[in-house]
């Protein structure tokens, strides 16, 4: 609790400091128009800047979600609905934050978060896929940039006030309105008015992004009226969505009778979806003894229902093995690969339970197996390179991630692990080559350049790898002057 308490005082901290920021959009004004109003107050560019700045404030103070399967989840079930949308060419990051409230936030910059609370009071996918196709068309619809440039027809006070009320309000929902409240007079009233006809459109495009993915538009309603169940159930004590996102008895009325003008279909979820809903029940509990003691009961009352029933074992297995209980977690994980011997998923979890116990040989069987049937998978690779570090085989766990990285964007966790193997096999310069493109792409671009300076001060390094350090500090110099020039 302590730990919680801290990062929700450093989180509010960055927030102030972020706020100290606002003032230093008005310099976009004079940036080209790119093609809607609210270009010519905020461009695309200062936009996705200023959202690589946000989303680092939010790694540094939110709990945000590490696990490779959940992150992996979530940006896949975004990204299906980023497809159907008429944002495509708009760059979108999805996380997920450990957080039980239900709430979700869109940042600048096609930004999404979306609380564990969220999933796990989903009572299926198209819930969830609800709430995220809700967060993505405020992206699309530029609703933060409009926000900005309706307020700022009226101070650059208002401006600043309404855009920390958006960011304040990701963690602190009262905190959040507090500020909007504080925006006095007309300008407070419209934009009121403002965020209401957002949350119509975001509503809208939402469950045209639901039906064109292919899942149940009821689902956005079906949400809508459990948030209200439960702020009645709560005594007037609302959801966090509800109070970020303004919820009436019209706007649910209005979404049940657009998904009801589609025709109904057999909609079901992605086992993906039911594992991962298991998984962060598991480690939202407060012991795993409590999860087991509940999944326990929850796979009494399945009545065999199979798809129910081994997402209910998966949850079993992984409390079992955070609770240490190897043999219970063993039988649990024998039903799940009986049912389907090549699901990763299911092969992922044995080998987490033989590298629990210590058992590298029967471990790499099993991440051998994953990784033959699935070699670009995400979580396959970040598990087994992690267990070849483990062992000291880092040869073999950079070669993994190197050919992962050919095909695939860059991230912190890979540059961390790489920079991880280069280190064991005593690369110096690899390592700091690979520790500023860390930092770089963590947002922090002076220090990434500073560190690549050392490294051509300092270091004793070959023609080729001077060429590289040269033309990347290049590269990361014009980065900060943009930067720079932006007020960032």
């Amino acid at each position: 609790m302590a730990n919680s308490d801290q990062k929700q005082g450093n989180f509010n901290r960055a927030i102030i400091f972020f706020l100290a920021l606002l003032p230093g959009l008005i310099i976009a004004a004079d940036l080209p128009d790119f093609g809607d109003s609210a270009g010519s107050v905020i461009s695309p560019e200062y936009e996705r800047r200023l959202g690589k700045m946000f989303l680092n404030q939010v790694r540094r103070f939110a709990d945000v979600n590490k696990d490779p399967e959940v992150e992996d989840y979530i940006q896949s079930l975004g990204q299906q609905l980023v497809a159907h949308s008429d944002g495509k060419k708009q760059p979108f990051t999805f996380f997920v934050v450990n957080d039980p409230a239900i709430n979700a936030f869109a940042g600048p910059g096609g930004i999404i978060g979306i609380n564990s609370g969220v999933i796990l009071n989903s009572s299926n996918e198209s819930e969830l896929a609800a709430v995220v196709a809700h967060e993505i068309a405020h992206v699309t619809q530029r609703h933060l940039a409009r926000q900005f440039e309706a307020a700022s027809k009226y101070s650059l006070i208002n401006a600043a006030a309404l855009i920390g009320a958006v960011l304040i309000g990701i963690q602190n929902p009262e905190a959040g309105a507090a500020v909007m409240s504080s925006i006095s007079g007309l300008a407070a009233q419209r934009q009121v008015n403002f965020t209401r006809e957002n949350e119509q459109e975001a509503d809208r495009i939402g469950m045209q992004l639901l039906v064109r993915t292919g899942y149940d538009p009821r689902g956005m309603p079906a949400f809508f009226e459990k948030l209200q169940q439960l702020s009645r159930y709560a005594q007037s004590t609302a959801p966090e969505f509800i109070r970020t996102h303004p919820l009436t008895t019209s706007r649910i009325a209005d979404t049940r009778a657009r998904a009801e003008a589609f025709p109904k279909d057999n909609f079901t979820n992605q086992h993906a979806y039911d594992l991962i809903k298991s998984k962060l029940f598991v480690g939202s509990s407060k012991t795993p003894g409590e999860a087991i003691r509940f999944l326990h009961t929850t796979l009494e009352k399945s009545n065999g229902a199979a798809k129910e029933e081994l997402a209910i074992r998966y949850g079993l297995a992984y409390a079992y093995i955070a609770d240490r209980a190897f043999i219970l977690a063993r039988q649990q994980i024998r039903h799940l690969l009986q049912d389907n011997p090549h699901g990763i998923a299911y092969l992922l979890l044995a080998a987490k339970l033989e590298t629990a116990q210590s058992d590298y040989a029967a471990a790499f069987t099993l991440y051998e197996k994953a990784y033959a049937l699935s070699p670009d998978y995400r979580p396959t690779v970040m598990a087994y390179s992690r267990a070849l570090l483990d062992v000291g085989d880092a040869k073999k766990a950079r070669d993994i991630i190197k050919r992962y990285e050919r095909y695939h964007p860059h991230d912190l966790q890979t540059y961390s692990l790489l920079g991880q193997a280069e280190a064991k096999l005593g690369n110096e310069v690899e390592t700091a080559i690979l520790q500023a493109e860390y930092y770089f792409f963590a947002g922090q671009t002076k220090l990434a350049v500073d560190k690549l300076k050392f490294i051509k001060q300092q270091y004793k390094i070959d023609y080729y790898q001077e060429q590289r350090v040269t033309a990347r500090m290049a590269e990361l110099e014009y980065e900060l002057e943009l930067e720079a020039g932006l007020g960032l």
